[in-house]
């Protein structure tokens, strides 16, 4: 009966024990000190309402009830409290309620000291359960807070990328929902998919914030894509290094300073991506090859390009038509050089010569006419990167 009448006795001075605990916690914990974040009538509402509800187990025999705790738990994890302050603050609150009831008990002299061992042991078992309440109502709100926020990046980055911000969202506030600086330079990355599902660029925004490099990304069925801040004096090298790491098919587009542009740039990326040689990685930026962006861009046109400059070479059986497409590329790579391209053929000379002009007379374009160049340089590079 000892401690039911301390509790009793206590439940009288709520208002007062409220103030001393919300001056204590605000006190002793940093974050709880801040009044904007967490005003002092507020805390001292949940102090007293937690402290009624402990009071009255001793008091009465009431059923620990842990509905304050949670309700607690997903405040301060909305209002973006730590959670070790959060248990913090409640530990503080349990020590000053069990000080009070010693205190208390001092003026009762029916309670013995069995008694406050066995309160001593009880309000700290009472400090566990109400700790995992408010550590499990704390993540859980964290929980359903990150998934919020990740539909909301995802449908800014999705708007940024389409052009299609509603009209209360400016770029730039859009920007700074974001994380990203609301000026440029940026570019845009776009990723081949190998899977539907299946991120070709797994990681890729923590490992560009490691190294101050801002980003948001959006996973689609067939690529990934990504608008990356430039601002930071060596966000290309980093980002450009980070991407080949993954393995992975990419494109890049340009350079640009306003997000309004940031669609178009898209169409850059992609334009990359799908002027990248072969079947295997590799990252490729737009302006590395303006002629493969040319290609990429109309396929169609390109594949007739291939048809009026190369249609009679191809035309060839299959032996002799390799070993003059060979030696075309390689003459090309060697600027023009047939001494230089016959090293990389491991041939003379003479043959890179001869092979030039059997070209020359089946294609009836002369190479030493710039515009034939151009137009059979065109198509030669059109034949690699176009889809067979």
């Amino acid at each position: 009966m000892g401690l039911q009448n301390v509790g009793a006795a206590l439940r009288l001075r709520l208002p007062e024990l409220g103030e001393r605990m919300t001056e204590r916690i605000r006190a002793e914990v940093e974050s709880y000190a801040d009044e904007s974040l967490i005003p002092f009538a507020s805390l001292r509402e949940s102090c007293e309402d937690n402290a009624d509800l402990l009071l009255g187990r001793f008091a009465y025999g009431a059923e620990p009830d842990v509905g304050a705790a949670q309700q607690t738990g997903r405040l301060r994890a909305e209002q973006g409290v730590p959670l070790a302050d959060t248990l913090h603050a409640y530990r503080v609150g349990f020590e000053l309620l069990w000080s009070e009831m010693v205190e208390e008990a001092r003026r009762h002299p029916e309670v013995t000291d069995a008694e406050l061992v066995g309160g001593s042991s009880e309000i700290w078992a009472l400090f566990g359960r109400y700790a995992e309440a408010v550590a499990a109502a704390y993540r859980e709100a964290s929980a359903e807070l990150a998934l919020q926020r990740e539909a909301r990046r995802s449908a800014l980055a999705e708007a940024l990328f389409t052009g299609a911000l509603a009209d209360r969202t400016t770029p730039w506030e859009a920007a700074r929902q974001l994380g990203l600086p609301e000026r440029g330079p940026y570019a845009v990355v776009a990723a081949s998919v190998p899977d539907p599902g299946q991120e070709p660029l797994p990681g890729i925004e923590a490992a560009l914030r490691r190294f101050g490099v801002a980003s948001v990304w959006r996973l689609l069925p067939d690529q990934q894509i990504g608008l990356v801040s430039l601002q930071h004096r060596d966000a290309e090298k980093v980002s450009l290094r980070a991407l080949r790491r993954r393995r992975a098919r990419v494109g890049v587009s340009p350079r640009f300073d306003s997000l309004r542009d940031t669609p178009q740039a898209l169409r850059f990326a992609r334009l990359a991506l799908a002027g990248l040689p072969g079947d295997g990685p590799g990252v490729t930026r737009f302006d590395d090859s303006p002629l493969a962006m040319l290609v990429a861009a109309a396929p169609a046109e390109a594949s007739r390009l291939v048809e009026v400059s190369l249609g009679p070479l191809l035309a060839l059986p299959a032996a002799e038509r390799a070993r003059l497409l060979q030696t075309l590329g390689h003459w090309f790579t060697s600027g023009g050089v047939a001494a230089e391209a016959a090293e990389r053929l491991f041939v003379h000379p003479n043959t890179v010569r001869y092979r030039l002009r059997r070209i020359e007379e089946v294609t009836g374009r002369a190479l030493a006419d710039p515009l034939a160049v151009a137009d059979l340089g065109a198509a030669l590079y059109a034949l690699r990167v176009l889809p067979s």
